[in-house]
């Protein structure tokens, strides 16, 4: 699944920074996250870095976009060319 970010965000700009895929943008009222982008870290980290910088606990697995591991990896090998 990819993440996003609900609208208890509170700008604090923590979280763009941390995202090695660059799935994090400013929206219009909030931060939001390019579900083509977010692999939730899967092939950088061992958990989703903006989960774990974001203060108020506003970023949940979008339940609109499931994937698997398995998918999140081939999206991250694709966004990266590492195969």
């Amino acid at each position: 699944m990819a993440l996003m970010i609900t609208d208890e965000c509170i700008n604090c700009d923590v979280c763009e920074p941390e995202c090695p895929n660059d799935a994090i943008y400013p929206g219009v009222e909030i931060y939001e996250i390019n579900p083509d982008l977010c692999t939730e870290c899967v092939g950088h980290f061992e958990t989703s870095q903006c989960v774990e910088v974001c203060p108020v606990d506003c970023i949940p697995l979008h339940p609109d976009w499931q994937e698997s591991k398995d998918e999140l990896m081939t999206k991250y090998k694709r966004l990266t060319g590492n195969d």
